[in-house]
């Protein structure tokens, strides 16, 4: 196979079709539905995905939640502003942390957020420049960061969001996201109960979305990409309900590119999802087999990015990317609160 480059996933993308806010109803937006044999693509509303399920399927869902990772503070000392983003909790209080500006942000800096409410220390530096920080508070965590931190958007959505809870998908359940997982962002509890109506299965699975999601591809040849890792879970019920579908003829139907690797991380190599959890540096791109999944729900992603290549993975690059340029003909919302694809 020649060699993968990361110029080979460009295409063309006009800045006004960056979604900057959700839509009031999540399944109105629309959905495009790629053949993979074909490369065909078809136009529909995301609603009418029950056309495309049936009875036996599993769609896999992840319920992880995000936490309002981003906080607005000052350094102790001087006063100057500061950004924190919260990415992996270590351990109780330490956070691994992106920083902004990085440089104010030595060990033995202090900060603090909410006029003191929220007290924190940068501890060391570590891999690709990010922060080691203890926080200091009364009470519990999670209520001051409620309190305190702001949905942490990605950097292309500007418009401040008004409702926190629509960067949340509807079956949210564990915290520790510092991102949605979107592809679920468009099904509300109504479409959830007519899917499962209908004979189709849900399984859920966790996979803390960190902030590596949004990190550019820098090296040219992909082998050279290393992947940021995640943290995920897969209950013995969820591994049995997959196991039983793929053994019954069903199909296993991804919410989402998290979904997706996390069932694939946790399959052996003969195909059967195993309960457990770990970390995941799966990096999913043409040429990679699939041993689970068989069809995959998912937003429309950034020219070259990790996620444009996983969906390249299952369905080819040039039906992908064919079908993409017919997205921007036809006028699709991109990114985290845009448009649906179904890759069947």
């Amino acid at each position: 196979m020649t060699e993968l480059k990361k110029s080979d996933f460009y295409f063309d993308l006009p800045q006004e079709l960056i979604a900057q806010d959700p839509l009031e109803d999540r399944s109105a937006s629309r959905l495009l539905v790629l053949n993979r044999e074909n490369g065909e693509a078809e136009h529909h509303h995301f609603k009418e995905i029950t056309n495309y399920l049936r009875p036996g399927d599993c769609l896999v869902l992840n319920d992880t939640k995000v936490i309002p990772a981003r906080l607005l503070g000052t350094k102790d000392d001087t006063g100057a502003a500061i950004e924190v983003l919260l990415l992996k909790r270590r351990e109780n209080d330490v956070w691994e942390t992106l920083v902004k500006p990085g440089k104010k942000a030595r060990p033995g800096t202090r900060l603090s957020f909410g006029d003191g409410i929220l007290m924190a220390e940068v501890l060391y530096v570590v891999e690709e420049g990010n922060r080691l920080i203890r926080f200091a508070y009364e009470g519990i965590f999670e209520e001051v960061l409620d309190r305190l931190g702001e949905m942490p958007l990605p950097p292309y959505i500007t418009h401040k969001l008004q409702d926190k809870n629509r960067y949340q998908t509807v079956y949210a359940k564990y915290e520790g996201s510092a991102a949605a997982p979107t592809a679920g962002l468009h099904f509300t509890e109504e479409l959830l109960a007519q899917i499962e109506k209908m004979g189709v299965k849900t399984a859920y699975v966790t996979l803390h979305v960190g902030l590596g999601t949004f990190r550019p591809v820098k090296a040219e040849n992909l082998l050279e990409h290393h992947m940021h890792s995640e943290w995920y879970q897969v209950t013995p019920e969820t591994a049995e309900l997959i196991n039983r579908t793929k053994e019954s003829g069903g199909r296993v139907i991804c919410v989402g590119t998290t979904s997706c690797r996390t069932v694939e991380s946790a399959a052996d190599e003969s195909g059967r999802v195993q309960p457990g959890c770990g970390d995941t540096e799966i990096f999913i791109y043409p040429g990679y087999r699939f041993k689970v999944l068989d069809c995959l729900i998912t937003n429309f992603h950034l020219p070259e990015s990790t996620l444009v290549m996983l969906v390249s993975a299952l369905a080819g690059r040039e039906n992908v990317l064919a079908a993409y340029r017919e997205a921007v003909e036809e006028r699709y919302r991109f990114f985290s609160f845009g448009d649906a694809m179904l890759v069947i």
